[in-house]
């Protein structure tokens, strides 16, 4: 039995949710991934209404448009308009102390970095990534609460609620304003979550 078989439906469900805003963090979303995501429904909760709203829009914009929103929104000419790293939210300049912890943490629970990314490994992506991961059992770490706890407080905790925020509020975002307030409000309930749990 392989240790994702073993996690119950609600740790199913926050992987899933993890590592859908890692994809769409990640790379700009394809005719497939649009296709997915015009047919995810969602509940009448806050979370569920938003993940509504982002099957509506996914329905509504072209690959091309998605990739000219994020390429604004993360690349730009010089620059996107966000920076989506820890460290750059945290001390306001990239490859800082953040990016220095999360690389021992990295180490210490067995996570490689990809070959597949150039960009350091405090990327939002990344981290979100990495928690799909340890929920599913998917690196050298057991599946434990506390693993799962101690990586969400200290590499998301101090400042994905307040990108996730950004991404909602940016003016270049329109397929992202979902994103955003699906990722803000995510992070609340696991923090709510984790706390519950001490």
């Amino acid at each position: 039995m392989t240790a994702e078989a073993e996690i119950g439906e609600e740790d199913h469900l926050r992987a899933d949710l993890y590592a859908l805003l890692s994809g769409l963090l990640s790379a700009p979303p394809d005719a497939a991934t649009l296709d997915q995501l015009a047919g995810i429904q969602g509940d009448e909760s806050e979370l569920g209404q938003n993940i509504a709203l982002l099957a509506r829009m996914a329905g509504n914009i072209t690959p091309r448009d998605a990739e000219r929103e994020y390429n604004a929104l993360f690349i730009g000419l010089t620059r996107g308009e966000l920076l989506p790293f820890a460290s750059y939210y945290l001390t306001g300049f990239l490859n800082e102390k953040p990016l220095a912890v999360l690389r021992q943490d990295m180490t210490r629970l067995g996570i490689e970095k990809s070959g597949d990314h150039s960009e350091p490994e405090d990327h939002i992506a990344t981290l979100l990534e990495i928690m799909a991961g340890l929920i599913r059992g998917q690196f050298a770490a057991p599946i434990c609460l506390n693993v799962q706890k101690e990586f969400f407080t200290a590499h998301l905790k101090p400042w994905a609620e307040h990108f996730f925020s950004d991404l909602e509020k940016a003016k270049g975002s329109a397929l992202y304003v979902p994103v955003g307030r699906i990722g803000r409000i995510f992070m609340e309930i696991e923090d709510q979550a984790f706390r519950m749990e001490s």
